[in-house]
């Protein structure tokens, strides 16, 4: 046969359709209207998120002062010298105490949302309604009714700070909570859980040396890792939260090292006479429990207190105790997946190929069981958006400077007659959580082959 008769073969043969199960579940999610749309909003909170500091500052997006043009709310300085083309004289303008809304300028442009959080408007404090009377105080210093485009469309607190611009900046932070949280908590969840499942009780292996100095070598290594070291960490979190993730990340460094000295240790000791026995190491049950000694605690309470005892309210301090805390839906989900996947042929392939056994973990097991893993994860970003929420409500979350959902609605406890510190976060909170619990329904039903439409 030719090679020209061997193409013309080649080129008839019909294309196979490979069956791809990323655009399966692509199409089986966006069949569920409600959790596609969901999704939408989400793309869309994120983005407000992402420009949340321009669209709702007192800063203006430009603005043309005596022949200067500038741009106040993309500057990365705070000041801008102009000079007078009349006199000569020097101006130096600074941004953020200059009072945009009353300067004679030949030309401005104020963000759609012109006030910036926790800034005060003396003459709407008190709690001023979305429809109530606005007052604006002018350059010649006489109080008129608010112009149309400065109005506080949500009111205002106590303080006279704008709840609608309070309610754009604080998606930026319950979002970053939410996710960045949720993260620790992903990464340790998928960890422990995959070991947990894979191996069990019956497949990891050591000798009886081994094994005891390893349990012995994790005595001594939370003892010098944290109980010596729990003045130090208490500190830490008492001065900031740099300073309490350093103490934490050196706790870690020396019970991993400790550890790792210990394993070499155990190396040799597993080599003595009635020490070098096979046993096998219980990884499941060892991961179990310690999963249900955590669900076991009341968690908000334990959050709550750890929150309490860093003298410094920090972002960082919420992420990470959130984190810590919120592990084990994501563990026990992936630890039942292994026990399911581990047994199939694949990895029976990959193990008689010799692979190694983290290889066949995370490149091999791992992307087929962490579809349930994915739905946790969403509720579980719902979950610490409210726990966030919570705390900010209660004043043991973050910083007073930093204005969240929680925190306005912590504002209208001070008076019951403003209804829109109440009803505005509210809903925010409501909808942002009713979006992730949606996201889950949706990526559960994409996910699962077995459900037919």
């Amino acid at each position: 046969m030719t090679q020209k008769a061997e193409k013309n073969i080649i080129e008839n043969v019909p294309e196979r359709n490979h069956f791809s199960f990323k655009r399966y579940a692509w199409a089986q999610f966006k069949k569920n209207k409600a959790a596609f749309y969901s999704f939408r909003i989400l793309i869309f909170l994120v983005i407000l998120a992402v420009i949340a500091p321009f669209i709702a500052t007192d800063l203006p997006l430009y603005c043309k002062y005596k022949g200067v043009s500038m741009f106040p709310a993309f500057s990365f300085s705070n000041n801008c010298e102009v000079t007078n083309p009349e006199s000569g004289e020097k101006e130096n303008i600074q941004y953020d105490i200059a009072e945009w809304k009353k300067m004679d300028v030949e030309n401005i442009i104020f963000a759609p949302v012109p006030y910036t959080p926790n800034k005060t408007d003396y003459d709407n404090a008190n709690y001023v309604s979305p429809g109530g009377k606005q007052i604006f105080t002018d350059k010649d210093g006489n109080q008129v009714d608010m112009p149309s485009r400065f109005r506080h469309r949500l009111g205002t607190n106590k303080g006279g700070e704008d709840v609608l611009s309070g309610l754009i900046n604080g998606t930026r932070v319950s979002l970053t909570i939410g996710i960045l949280s949720m993260s620790i908590a992903s990464a340790l969840g998928l960890l422990l859980g995959a070991m947990a499942g894979y191996f069990g009780d019956r497949k990891l292996q050591t000798t009886r040396g081994a094994f005891w100095t390893f349990i012995v070598g994790t005595i001594f290594a939370w003892y010098y890792a944290f109980y010596l070291r729990s003045y130090s960490i208490a500190d830490g979190f008492a001065e900031s939260s740099f300073s309490m993730l350093g103490q934490l990340l050196l706790s870690l460094f020396i019970f991993s090292t400790i550890l790792y000295l210990f394993y070499l240790i155990g190396k040799v000791v597993g080599k003595l006479p009635f020490l070098n026995s096979n046993v096998y190491i219980p990884v499941d049950s060892i991961i179990s429990r310690c999963i249900e000694i955590l669900i076991s605690m009341p968690l908000l309470i334990l959050i709550i207190s750890v929150a309490a005892i860093a003298k410094e309210k920090s972002i960082i301090n919420i992420m990470v105790i959130i984190g810590l805390t919120g592990w084990t839906p994501i563990a026990r989900l992936t630890r039942a997946e292994f026990l399911r996947v581990s047994n199939l042929e694949y990895i029976h392939a990959a193990k008689s190929m010799g692979f190694k056994e983290f290889r066949i973990i995370f490149k091999h097991a791992l992307p087929n069981a962490i579809a349930p893993a994915l739905v946790a994860i969403a509720f579980g970003v719902a979950s610490a958006i409210l726990i966030e929420s919570s705390l900010s409500f209660l004043g043991v979350g973050v910083p007073p400077s930093t204005v969240t959902w929680g925190s306005l609605l912590n504002s209208g406890r001070e008076q019951y007659s403003a209804w829109w510190l109440v009803i505005f976060p509210g809903l925010a909170i409501f909808l942002t959580v009713t979006i992730y619990n949606l996201l889950g329904e949706g990526l559960r039903d994409a996910l699962d082959p077995r459900l037919k439409r």
